[in-house]
């Protein structure tokens, strides 16, 4: 990473992308994994029944990942520079986002604040940009899962990039494993990808934040050994508070519940089957907005907005 890009302090405002306009052009990047040409055209015609228009760049796989690190980069910032593009989704996830970080042209992505959409391996990205610029992003749906996302969370996607206004989120069938009231800033995404990040100069801010994190295709005992790590690096003692999303083909769920509540401390509180995630179920969720855990009803409060009035 840039030697000349710093961590902004925790206290500094927040970068705030401009909200969209009803066809606006969403950019559409190859960062990480190659994907499949009937679920890139299915997700290009539900951005399209939206009222967005598209921009997709030329396609190169390579191996497991959509293109050599150097085109994967380049697209990522043409996509950026292009002043016609208001908003950049993800194609696919999968792996190739860290491989980018030493590279990524932050200053830029200051200069020119956009909206970031994207989550599983794009939670480098998503962390990496909100800790290193102080931008908004947000942990949604990519345009590879949007046929396969709920069509209320995806509606709510494209109405809360377009009326940033604060609310409140109460899902059905939360379950609080620890009752009480935290505050903090949001932060959180993939385990597996967070876990990578600890160390790094991406490693995310903890201290006074709510995490969320979810995981697909992770045993019980790899998900106990990321946990673990977290443990014994001191992050998960400085978090205000611990969401729990969909943690899908990761076997015994219970099993994980219980190494979580061992390691979290007795005070922080920890909810469970929050709808972000590998399913259908994937609420978008603003990274880097100050954020209210109401125990006392379930409800997940956002107290600030997280775009800027459309121009």
């Amino acid at each position: 990473m840039k030697k000349t890009v710093n961590n902004l302090l925790e206290s500094s405002p927040p970068l705030l992308a401009a909200a969209l306009h009803p066809g606006d052009t969403i950019g559409l990047a190859p960062v990480a994994g190659p994907w499949q040409e009937e679920k890139f055209n299915q997700g290009i015609q539900i951005i399209t029944e939206a009222g967005f228009k598209t921009e997709a760049p030329a396609i190169a796989h390579y191996n497991y990942l959509a293109g050599y690190d150097q085109h994967r980069l380049k697209t990522f910032h043409d996509l950026w520079r292009n002043p016609e593009v208001k908003a950049v989704m993800a194609i696919r996830g999968g792996y190739g986002c860290l491989r980018l970080l030493d590279q990524l042209d932050f200053n830029l992505i200051r200069r020119q604040p956009k909206i970031l959409i994207g989550f599983s391996d794009i939670t480098v990205l998503l962390t990496a940009i909100q800790q290193q610029t102080g931008l908004i992003t947000f942990h949604g749906p990519m345009l590879t899962t949007l046929d396969t996302t709920d069509k209320n969370h995806v509606k709510d996607l494209f109405r809360h990039l377009i009326n940033p206004e604060p609310y409140s989120l109460s899902p059905n069938n939360l379950e609080i494993l620890r009752q009480g009231t935290a505050r903090g800033t949001m932060i959180g995404g993939n385990l597996t990808t967070l876990n990578h990040l600890l160390a790094t100069p991406a490693e995310p801010h903890f201290k006074n934040h709510i995490l969320f994190i979810e995981d697909t295709g992770e045993a019980p005992y790899r998900i106990d050994r990321m946990l673990t790590q977290m443990m014994l690096a001191g992050k998960l003692a400085e978090i205000s508070g611990l969401i729990m999303g969909t943690f899908s083909n990761c076997g015994d769920m219970e099993l994980i519940r219980q190494r979580t509540m061992e390691i979290i401390p007795a005070h922080i509180p920890v909810w469970a089957n929050f709808p972000v995630g590998h399913t259908s179920r994937n609420r978008t969720m603003p990274v880097g907005v100050k954020v209210t855990m109401d125990g006392s009803n379930g409800s997940l409060i956002f107290s600030e907005p997280w775009l800027a009035p459309a121009p």
